[in-house]
């Protein structure tokens, strides 16, 4: 059994995505932050129980959940 040629319209269309497809491009490396140290924003999803356990003393509690976790992490 002889496969059927291409037709001319699977070459053109061939053709037309090789020379329009963008090649796969490594990611780029992260960037380091323009100051040493900064904080950056984020978007985390917590259970309620913990953000409330953290929040129950007032201000602060986004450092209090930092600091959790460098601790975790190994960092302090």
């Amino acid at each position: 059994m002889s496969r059927s040629p291409r037709s001319a319209r699977d070459a053109a269309e061939a053709a037309f995505k090789s020379a329009t497809t963008k090649p796969v491009e490594a990611a780029p490396a992260p960037k380091a932050p323009a100051i040493p140290n900064a904080r950056e924003a984020v978007s985390l999803r917590i259970d309620r129980d913990v953000l409330e356990r953290f929040q129950e003393d007032g201000p602060g509690w986004q450092d209090r959940i930092n600091a959790a976790l460098r601790k975790a992490a190994g960092l302090a």
